[in-house]
């Protein structure tokens, strides 16, 4: 994450553009997902059972997109 050296001109004058534009740079740089994650404590266990989730929800995703590929 590279934030601090991510500037964003401004056109014009028209700053509505700037923050829109830093504010997508920032969700894809991963900092705003990175603040809500750090926000509570959660134990090990809880990450472990999130990031399992996650997995299996990738999976299932992946595995409906062959379907949808293949005509089943």
């Amino acid at each position: 994450m590279d934030v601090k050296g991510t500037a964003v001109p401004v056109v014009n004058g028209d700053v509505t553009k700037a923050l829109r534009i830093l504010k997508k740079k920032i969700i894809n740089d991963g900092l705003f997902q990175e603040l809500k994650e750090r926000e509570f404590y959660e134990s090990k266990g809880t990450k472990e059972r999130k990031a399992k989730a996650a997995a299996t929800r990738r999976f299932k995703k992946k595995l409906e997109k062959r379907k949808q590929e293949f005509n089943y």
